[in-house]
């Protein structure tokens, strides 16, 4: 029998459970390997077990050692893997029924193992498993709650999140506020996305919600921007009339009537609506440019008229000094022609402030006025008529006052002293007319 280098196999357990470590063989092999096994003359490498040795294979081509080292090795992944099993059910980390399973697959390893160590105290250590399991049974099982408690919560805030997400969309389902709902539903689509996901009927369900309200808004947003396209198109139809009409009186020079017409073509554009931005601008600036260029040729003339008027003024106040020197009248028919003369001239004189201009007037129709009064007194006093007339009325009064006298002769001489008085007033009364007809009778002309 070869001698390979002094190793000992040992597998290090505890009191109760096996303790191995899955870093190695190393943890599982302390001292001389030959105690477990050996190679043959032929190269065949043998176990030793209590019932006395087993061939489990050969090498060929290495070395006694490097023959005996590969057999250790399958040793040691077994007693590795059962480490392993031992630190995972000792965690909580594997359910009870899958370690019983591995325990019977490395049970059929162990048995089955073609390799070199202390396969008795691996098997031994194996079987001390599945009390392991049963000691550490309940921490799994707590571990198992805390998992479920922990996967619950997580739901419940995922559903929560969501639910937070659908509500806030459901609030804007009536918004007007088209560019700035648009943009929030886009941003809660991507907190869903990011969200974590629920059990099947739970999300479907807030996402139908979801959905909806996206889509509720979306057809409210559509229609509203189509009707909206109409009406703006109405808009500009209705401007575009307004502001033809403007650009066909950019031109006119009845300053009153235009700037009138001018106001009232604003009022309409004010009143038929806002259109799309860029036809509204377009046509407002079509609008501004023809009335732009009614004001400025009306400020214009405006500016030219008022110099005239400064002017004019100057010459009214010069020919107002020339008709009043015409009073007082002596002789009308000189100052009737003096007075036209004037007029005329007064008349070719241009525009003049209104309110001066009326103060003239009155000023020139005094003089007018005197004229044309003793025009009248002229015509009446030169009417034959007239004058016959005014015979007439002096002939009727003396007649009327020699009655009335001899009326009162004669009640006097009656006794009748009442009716006498009454007759003699008469008289009087006619005497001071008389007085006064006799008077106007002289003014007439033969």
């Amino acid at each position: 029998m070869t001698e390979i280098a002094q190793r000992k196999v040992i597998i290090t357990e505890s009191t109760n459970t096996p303790n191995l470590s899955n870093t190695g063989a190393a943890a599982a092999l302390i001292g001389d390997p030959a105690k477990f096994g050996r190679v043959g003359e032929d190269g065949t490498v043998y176990v030793i077990t209590p019932t006395g040795d087993r061939a489990v294979g050969s090498y060929p081509g290495k070395s006694p050692e490097e023959a005996l080292a590969y057999f250790v090795k399958k040793f040691e992944m077994a007693a590795s893997e059962v480490a392993l099993l031992a630190a995972r059910i000792r965690s909580g980390a594997m359910v009870p029924s899958d370690a019983h399973e591995a325990v019977n697959k490395l049970r059929t390893q162990i048995t089955e193992l073609n390799g070199v160590g202390d396969l008795a105290n691996l098997a031994s250590s194996l079987e001390k498993i599945p009390a392991l399991i049963s000691e550490h049974e309940g921490a799994y099982q707590a571990r198992k709650a805390a998992q479920n408690a922990e996967r619950e919560a997580r739901k419940v805030e995922a559903e929560a999140i969501k639910e937070k997400i659908v509500a806030e969309a459901e609030s804007m389902i009536d918004s007007v506020a088209w560019k700035v709902t648009t943009a929030r539903l886009k941003e809660l689509l991507d907190e869903w996305k990011k969200a974590p996901r629920l059990d099947k009927k739970v999300d479907a369900a807030l996402w139908k919600r979801f959905s909806s309200s996206r889509n509720k808004f979306d057809k409210r947003r559509r229609v509203h921007f189509s009707n909206l396209d109409s009406e703006q198109k109405k808009v500009a139809s209705t401007k575009e009339v307004i502001v033809k009409e403007a650009e066909s009186l950019a031109n006119s020079r009845e300053w009153l009537n235009t700037a009138k017409r001018y106001k009232e073509l604003m009022d309409q554009w004010k009143a038929s609506g806002r259109g799309k931005k860029s036809a509204d601008t377009a046509l407002w600036n079509r609008f501004k440019t023809a009335q732009d260029t009614f004001f400025k040729a009306k400020n214009a003339d405006m500016d030219k008229r008022k110099n005239s008027m400064v002017e004019n003024l100057a010459k009214r106040e010069a020919m107002i000094v020339e008709f009043e020197a015409l009073l007082p009248i002596s002789d009308f028919r000189s100052a009737k022609n003096k007075f036209y003369d004037l007029m005329g001239k007064w008349q070719k004189i241009g525009m003049t402030d209104r309110k001066k201009r009326s103060a003239f007037d009155a000023r020139i129709k005094k003089v007018e006025d005197e004229i044309s009064e003793l025009e009248r007194n002229h015509q009446r006093k030169s009417d034959p008529s007239a004058k016959a007339q005014a015979n007439k009325v002096v002939q009727g009064l003396a007649e009327a006052i020699e009655n009335y006298e001899k009326q009162a002769a004669k009640a006097e001489a009656a006794g009748q002293t009442a009716k006498a008085m009454v007759a003699r007033e008469a008289a009087a009364a006619r005497r001071a007319w008389l007085e006064q007809a006799e008077k106007g009778l002289t003014e007439f002309t033969s």
